[in-house]
């Protein structure tokens, strides 16, 4: 949340080890430009029977008068979990420094005899209707599948759970991490959390099957009752196709942005986790804001990111030939941000798209970027050794179906380390671009481990942990390829290193 002056990241956390234990805490950290970092106390840690077993996810909220309030799940001394008040201490400290929980906890607990209380959790930022009331939702699990329960509250104490669950699905797992909030039709800015009205639509994100998916809809302030564009598994809108979960976002109303994160964790194995000390890290914050066709949300790595850019290297009009490896030298490669656009001059051999090639993430684990095609691959080799034995490749594919053409992105990790104790899943994500009309585009924040990709201006994302042991510091390189028929034009390269952010 943003409070006088100063951006807070609330995030789960253990003190006592490297790895995940029960009894988590919420560390805190604040930030005057969301890049550089000061860590505080921890706020909020087990200490009551209603959260002894552990201080879970939860969301803040701005209260009338500028009154921030966490609401927050505690694993009881039943293990039975519940939702829980934390309110600042002082509202005068800009850094809100400490916490107190409320003495009438827990507020929230699962009463329904359909619900699990042992997966009741996660409660979201709460909006308010026109009638003055609150609403807030819960992430739970019914007897056929996952859900989001609605509850109302005057006081932001004393709540009543909705009659009908605010919306479930059959055969989907736990709703973890729910969040709703409107989206303008008409600007890419961000609008507060209880917005409502005409020129927005509504943004339905739970967390299910280890990935955030969405939903956009309609949403009535009156009635409670929101409608999907489509169901969750009619589509597959997600807000990243690769290591991205837990996801939060809040409304910035200093820029006036919708801003989202969230939590990566490792694909090395948890001995290395305690040998290195540290697990797990936060995504760069992205703005996010309903895209021109209003079928899709679009994510753009916050502007202050490019604050840490330095020695920029830049061309144009460079031509890829087909099975060429290109050289992109002059920045540090193992810690870089670069943009990317490539111009297709021919789509004729572009491969024709089988009906059954539905699902991105297995077409491109069959299609790699050593696999030859007509239009593609082509894209980029980072955190890539001299040799190329260890390469991460981030790149497009162009297929023929009927009368349009299909863009598919993929991160492929394959090759991304020599080490053979790591998930090299490969990822992979439709792109909703006419290369007809314009250029297909990628943008790829580079940080050691991890690789944040955006294809076609933000409408595809996919996050990648990689662990080489070549292709590591100094000895990190960085290419564009191309292995596919036809010849791809580079109309534009920018590439940046990064210097490292502040934190204390």
């Amino acid at each position: 949340m943003y409070y006088k002056g100063y951006y807070h990241l609330f995030y789960q956390y253990n003190p006592y080890g490297a790895v995940w234990r029960p009894d988590i805490i919420w560390a805190h950290s604040v930030s005057t430009d969301l890049v550089n970092w000061v860590h505080l106390d921890h706020a909020i840690y087990p200490t009551e029977t209603f959260d002894i077993n552990g201080c879970w996810s939860g969301s803040a909220t701005i209260l009338p008068g500028n009154k921030p309030v966490i609401l927050y799940t505690g694993g009881d001394s039943k293990n039975h979990q519940v939702q829980n008040l934390a309110l600042p201490v002082n509202l005068s400290d800009p850094l809100l420094q400490s916490w107190v929980k409320l003495p009438q906890n827990p507020l929230i607990t699962p009463i329904n005899g359909g619900i699990d209380p042992e997966n009741f959790r996660d409660p979201t930022t709460a909006w308010q209707g026109p009638d003055g009331e609150w609403r807030v939702l819960v992430g739970t699990q019914g007897e056929h599948g996952g859900m989001a329960i609605l509850y109302r509250s005057r006081d932001f104490v004393n709540w009543t759970e909705s009659q009908y669950p605010f919306r479930s699905r059959e055969k989907t797992s736990i709703w973890e991490c729910p969040d709703f909030y409107p989206v303008s039709l008409n600007t890419t800015n961000g609008v507060d959390t209880s917005v409502n009205n005409p020129s927005v639509k509504h943004v339905l994100k739970v967390n299910f099957n280890s990935h955030d998916y969405y939903t956009l809809g309609s949403y009535s302030s009156y009635t409670d009752e929101y409608i999907p564009d489509t169901d969750f598994m009619d589509s597959d809108l997600r807000y990243d196709y690769g290591k991205f979960y837990a996801s939060k976002s809040f409304f910035d109303p200093a820029k006036n942005r919708r801003i989202l994160w969230a939590w990566v964790n490792e694909s090395d194995s948890e001995s290395e986790d305690i040998k290195r000390g540290w697990s797990g890290l936060q995504s760069i914050p992205r703005s996010a804001w309903l895209g021109k066709t209003g079928r899709q949300l679009v994510q753009w790595p916050v502007e202050e990111i490019e604050k840490l850019r330095i020695n920029e290297v830049n061309f144009k009009g460079e031509n890829l030939r087909s099975e060429t490896v290109f050289e992109v030298s002059g920045v540090t490669a193992s810690q870089a941000d670069i943009e990317v656009s490539f111009e297709l001059p021919k789509l004729a051999y572009a491969e024709l798209m089988d009906p059954s090639w539905v699902d991105p993430q297995l077409l491109c684990s069959d299609k790699g970027a050593s696999v030859k095609g007509g239009v593609g691959p082509f894209g980029l080799l980072v955190l890539a050794s001299e040799d190329l034995k260890e390469h991460t490749a981030i790149f497009f594919r162009v297929f023929k179906n009927k009368d349009r053409y299909v863009v598919l992105m993929c991160s492929d990790q394959s090759r991304s380390s020599l080490s053979e104790e790591i998930d090299k899943t490969t990822y992979g994500a439709f792109v909703d671009v006419d290369p007809r009309h314009e250029n297909i585009s990628l943008r790829s924040l580079i940080d050691h481990s991890i690789v944040e990709s955006f294809g076609g201006e933000g409408r595809a994302c996919i996050t990648a942990r990689v662990y080489p042991k070549l292709a590591i510091d100094e000895e990190a390189r960085l290419y564009a390829f191309n292995n596919g028929t036809e010849n791809v034009i580079i109309s534009r390269l920018r590439a940046w290193s990064m210097k490292s952010a502040l934190i204390y």
